[in-house]
């Protein structure tokens, strides 16, 4: 006989505890939960996303900083790199975080059990667990996929023989490659690129288009791409990859560009084409589940199209693959299995952000995005020298932009590419999610001199020349 319970949660990363834990509560612990998954707790973000690449962007940040001359008199050093220890320090990070926000937390839910093992659908209310020879069935009056995002990988002939890295197995190198290919140029491409360059390597991205995202307007791609070109990372766009080997000091993409094709050797392979939904081998039909290769389809409220089964994180069909928006996705998904009265998820005051120097961070739509959904708007666009704080800094390739309605003023979007620029996206939510206007903006006095101040000057540019006005001025 299958085992039962309340809620069978097929992952064990940021939604699926999420929404463990929330279930929890709403209970008061007294649903018999389950949580069904591979590799260590805590899914991608812990282990292989957010927190291993962020220490490798401050890392390298410290090391090229330590390096630059910024200000006159100050005389900076070449330091040097150990990267076996660096790398070594990383991977301790990730452990001591997944101990303290994983493993350590699930062992307060004493009504949650977790399952090793790959899950798949024998009818709409049963999963079957393979745990290589092992076999289990589990029964749930309710469940969460949550089984998250892996990454793609192109078929180029040759690259497995040749052999390959992705974002979730770089980690494990011990050595800094000296040259390294990256192929695709999306947010994860980017971060990696610039820290590897920062760090020694001789980074080349391999793009085929000349965009990084469709989502973020082309000034603010431009900035980045000139930044990361200013710390030496080559571009090279327009250019597919044929093909790969191997050779006798490295490996060998063959590429086609203009017309023709080159053959470029490189130490080290980093393929970086974004992320897939995990909906493979879960056998989804069988439990009456509507998917493509885009991820599961479900409602406003993350209902499937199987009424008892709701999916929350990387694994839906949605624009965006966060782990804040999977951790908030599992909690409105188990809010809404035990409350009746259902909660949406808020997808337009979901702040984003890619970690490179300078930071880059978005909530609400995008100039373009409006243009293309037929959206009214009006915008504004300062750069990093019109801000006294930018001119402190000595910064330069950032900018600040704020959508607003032209008819009522209401602001609908906020972009930044600056210093901090993650840090200060959280005003823009705000006042989004409070449906400010732009005289809200501007009424609120803002600390002198920051960076953030350049969200209230855009503000203040949809009314006043900013040559004409003095520091502060309200």
């Amino acid at each position: 006989m299958p085992e039962e319970y309340d809620l069978v949660i097929l992952g064990r990363g940021a939604a699926a505890f999420s929404a463990a834990i929330k279930a929890t509560e709403l209970t008061s612990g007294q649903a018999k939960i389950a949580m069904i998954g591979v590799g260590p707790l805590g899914g991608t973000c812990v282990n292989v996303g957010c927190v291993p690449s962020k220490y490798l962007v401050e890392a390298a940040k410290s090391k090229f900083e330590g390096e630059r001359q910024t200000y006159p008199g100050i005389i900076r050093n070449r330091g040097s790199l150990k990267f076996d220890l660096l790398i070594e320090s990383l991977r301790s990070a990730v452990e001591s975080e997944r101990m303290e926000k994983y493993e350590n937390v699930i062992k307060n839910y004493q009504n949650v059990r977790i399952f090793d093992g790959k899950a798949a659908f024998t009818d709409p209310y049963t999963v079957e667990v393979i745990n290589g020879k092992d076999r289990q069935t589990i029964s749930g009056f309710n469940f969460l996929l949550a089984t998250g995002s892996s990454p793609v990988v192109p078929n180029i002939p040759g690259l497995p023989d040749a052999g390959y890295l992705t974002s979730n197995d770089i980690w494990g190198i011990d050595d800094l490659p000296d040259r390294l290919a990256i192929i695709g140029g999306g947010f994860i491409a980017l971060e990696l690129g610039q820290s590897f360059q920062r760090l020694g390597s001789k980074v080349t991205i391999i793009k085929e288009h000349n965009s990084i995202s469709k989502t973020i307007d082309p000034e603010f791609q431009q900035a980045m791409i000139k930044s990361l070109e200013e710390d030496g990372v080559e571009f090279l766009t327009g250019t597919s990859v044929r093909s790969a080997k191997k050779s006798v000091s490295g490996k060998i993409l063959t590429l086609w560009a203009g017309g023709k094709t080159l053959d470029r050797e490189f130490d080290q392979i980093l393929v970086s084409r974004g992320r897939k939904p995990n909906v493979s081998g879960l056998n989804l039909e069988k439990a009456g589940i509507e998917y493509s290769e885009r991820g599961v389809k479900v409602d406003p409220y993350l209902m499937t199209s199987n009424d008892r089964i709701y999916a929350a994180g990387d694994v839906v069909d949605q624009a965006y693959q966060l782990e804040t928006l999977a951790a908030r996705e599992g909690s409105i998904a188990a809010s809404n299995i035990y409350n009746p009265e259902k909660m949406k998820i808020e997808l337009n005051s979901v702040p984003w952000a890619i970690f490179t120097e300078p930071q880059f961070a978005s909530v609400g739509i995008t100039e373009s995005m409006a243009k293309k959904e037929g959206i009214k708007c009006t915008c504004r666009t300062l750069r990093i020298e019109d801000i006294p704080k930018g001119r402190i800094l000595n910064a330069h390739n950032g900018l600040f932009r704020v959508i607003a309605d032209p008819d009522s003023g209401k602001i609908l979007g906020v972009e930044i590419l600056a210093p901090y620029a993650a840090e200060m996206i959280m005003e823009g939510v705000h006042l989004i999610r409070n449906g400010a206007h732009l005289e809200d903006l501007v009424q609120a006095t803002h600390v002198f001199p920051t960076v953030a101040e350049g969200i209230k000057l855009t503000g203040q540019s949809f009314f006043r020349d900013m040559s004409k006005m003095s520091c502060c001025m309200e």
